[in-house]
Formats: C-alpha cells, sequence, structure tokens
C-alpha cells in the first residue's frame, strides 16, 4: 500500500511525524505538507503564485518527503497529479494540532486535504487531536492507526471521505469509537479589541466550544465526553430535498 500523508500544520509539525511512523507499517508513506502553518485557509488553492517544492531531508541523510509552499489542498493535487509515480492508495491528513468538529471542519485545512483526496476517488481520512495544554502525539497516532485500520479493513468505496478526532490525553483513555455527525451549531466566537504598542486598535478571533451540547450525540458532544469521532462526509453541498420545491418557483418574475 502506498500512502499519501499531509496536513495543515505544516511538514516539521510533530503530529505527521508521529502518524508517518505509525503509517509505516501499514506501507510505504509519501509525505506532501506545507512548508509553513496554514490552519484555517479551507480548501484553498493557489492560482496567482507558483507552488516552490522543496525536499525535505531528516537528520540522518533520509528523505522526509516534499515541502509545498502552498496550501493543503495544493500539497494533495500536486502529489497526485506530478509528484508521485501513481496515485496513492491512502490519502491521510494530519495528526492536527486541535480538534476539527463541528463546524470546524468548514475552516480546516485538514480537511479540505482529505476532501482533495476524495475529488480523485482515493479513500481520505482527517486525522485531528483534541486542543490541550500538552498533546501527546504518539498515542494519538496509536489510535488513530488502529482507526485507520478499521476502515480499511471494512474496504470502503474509492473516494470515501472520513474526519476522525481523538480526545486530548488529559481526558485519559478513550471511552470507544462513536461514528457521529458533525455539530452544526455556532461557536462562541467574539473578538477580543487590543491596543498595539504604537496605539492602534486591532482585533483578535477568540473561540469557545458550542454552548449547548444536549441532544443526539455528535461529534462535538462525543468528543468532549471522551470519545473517538469518526464521521463519513461528502463534499456534495446540494439540497437535493430542496431541488423540486425550488424548482416550481416563478423564475421568470414580473417584467
Amino acid at each position: 500500500m502506498h500512502i499519501l500523508l499531509t496536513n495543515d500544520d505544516g511538514v516539521f509539525a510533530p503530529g505527521l511525524r508521529a502518524i508517518r511512523k505509525e503509517l509505516s507499517r501499514l506501507g510505504k508513506v509519501t509525505v506532501v505538507a506545507p512548508m509553513q502553518e496554514q490552519s484555517g485557509v479551507g480548501h484553498s488553492i493557489t492560482i496567482l503564485d507558483p507552488l516552490i517544492v522543496k525536499q525535505v531531508d531528516e537528520e540522518d541523510g533520509s528523505t522526509l518527503g516534499y515541502a509545498i509552499e502552498g496550501s493543503p489542498a495544493d500539497c494533495v493535487k500536486l502529489a497526485v497529479l506530478e509528484l508521485m509515480d501513481r496515485p496513492p492508495d491512502l490519502i491521510v491528513s494530519g495528526i492536527n494540532s486541535g480538534a476539527n468538529a463541528g463546524i470546524n471542519v468548514l475552516y480546516s485545512g485538514t480537511v479540505a486535504a482529505a476532501i482533495e483526496g476524495a475529488f480523485f476517488k482515493i479513500t481520505s481520512i482527517a486525522l485531528s487531536l483534541e486542543l490541550a495544554e500538552h498533546f501527546d502525539y504518539p498515542r494519538a497516532a496509536r489510535h488513530a492507526a488502529r482507526i485507520i485500520e478499521r476502515i480499511l479493513a471494512n474496504k470502503p468505496a474509492p473516494g470515501s471521505l472520513f474526519n476522525v478526532n481523538m480526545p486530548a490525553h488529559s481526558r485519559g483513555e478513550p471511552k470507544g469509537v462513536r461514528v457521529v455527525p458533525m455539530a452544526v451549531g455556532r461557536h462562541g466566537e467574539t473578538f477580543e479589541r487590543r491596543k498595539d504598542p504604537r496605539g492602534r486598535t486591532y482585533y483578535w478571533l477568540t473561540y469557545a466550544p458550542p454552548y449547548h451540547l444536549e441532544g443526539p450525540a455528535t461529534d462535538v458532544s462525543s468528543l468532549a465526553e471522551g470519545f473517538i469521532t469518526v464521521t463519513p462526509l461528502h463534499f456534495d453541498l446540494t439540497r437535493h430535498d430542496r431541488i423540486g420545491e425550488v424548482s416550481t418557483w416563478d423564475w421568470n418574475g414580473p417584467k
């Protein structure tokens, strides 16, 4: 098996190195990741600037992979179309520093890289670890590898897309695995107003989890309870249930 590994935290991120070690037990791993952190860039792609590619080596002289001066989606697109001899059998994105659950899925460069892989009809998995004071990436990588093995054992259809979130190690060992939908409640976002040393006003986005976690289990509520969450995703944003209704509207309108 040939695995493409990417992320949005950058090619030198500890989460990428931890999961690379575990994935090498499953097959050959090719790393193609952003040169710099790309958190929150969503599914942006580079159109107006060239994509610079640099080979990155380990301290022992072995090749770690390729660093791209672009977005996570750029990395997957370039890897599949140019840098690899043939398309990979699996694409893994992560391990991200911080959960990508709820509406964060829409902003996430980590998830966007996996979505880009699904565009190519390649099974793709996004991996994220809940925000904490200290990240235990090796532990998270072991759990993530087991989840990946379970996904592959069930032979998902080509282009299947999964979002996996793991609880912080401060919550103890995960209570299990829950397959749940993404939460769609708005997070408690605000902007903190500050002054820089020259007296200029600037704003810094703050974050708090959704206030209301009642109701059916979601990725946000299950992660808060200490479960690993697995959410099958798709990138078709069409409201198919409304096509019939909206097509009956008068589209000519008054003249």
